[in-house]
């Protein structure tokens, strides 16, 4: 028995219907659960992952995308943490378009944000030269997920943030009426101004932000 193939047996054997409601409901049935809760299902997979360690290093991309291209959302979960820890110092250069398929499949803000952080974002350190193509490229893209990655993909990067690049993102889709584009916009700069308040304030009291954005942006600074 295959990886995918334990993983499936494992995941269904413990599949709970009760919660699945709970979390279709949750992320507005946009996706079929299964209804194991995450500590569960990370538990499982650890141990599974282990025991097929080298068949997964052999293949993580392969292994990772077919997980994702299932319908239920823990197998979706499952592939994309490995995808996350496995490809951490293997990137290719090729790999702004594998992270592109995969902001642009399933897409949803849990997803989305998870992949935009790590993946995107850890990307990018490996290959900085890239950062400004890509970004520009998911920016100017007429996917909201795209638009809502070249805000969010610097959040790891804490007290390193390219402001100037931050504030650009923010100044291009700073009208924009999407709930999740504005919500970015605000998260963004909250997180950045745990390193630089002053100059997040100075920003955000000098642009024209939409309201949530704003609200957003100062909820923790401004306490």
């Amino acid at each position: 028995m295959n990886f995918i193939q334990a993983l499936e047996k494992e995941l269904l054997a413990h599949r709970n219907a009760e919660n699945a409601i709970k979390m279709e409901a949750y992320m507005k049935d946009n996706f079929p659960f299964l209804g194991i809760k995450t500590e569960q299902r990370r538990i499982i997979l650890k141990q599974l992952w282990k025991k097929h360690k080298p068949e997964i290093q052999s293949d993580f991309r392969g292994i990772s995308w077919s997980l994702f291209t299932k319908k239920d959302r823990d197998f979706q979960y499952c592939g994309m943490e490995i995808l996350i820890q496995e490809i951490k110092k293997n990137y290719k250069k090729e790999d702004g378009i594998l992270i592109e398929k995969w902001l642009t499949t399933h897409s949803w803000w849990d997803s989305v944000d998870l992949l935009a952080k790590y993946l995107l974002g850890n990307y990018l350190l490996q290959f900085p030269e890239q950062t400004l193509e890509v970004i520009e490229r998911f920016s100017n893209s007429e996917n909201r997920w795209l638009n809502r990655s070249a805000i969010l993909f610097q959040l790891n990067y804490k007290k390193n943030t390219d402001f100037e690049l931050l504030k650009s993102e923010c100044e291009k889709h700073k009208n924009s009426k999407e709930f999740f584009i504005q919500k970015a916009i605000g998260w963004a700069l909250r997180d950045y101004g745990r390193f630089n308040p002053n100059a997040v304030i100075n920003y955000v009291e000098n642009t024209n932000l939409k309201p949530l954005s704003k609200k957003e942006a100062l909820r923790n600074i401004l306490k």
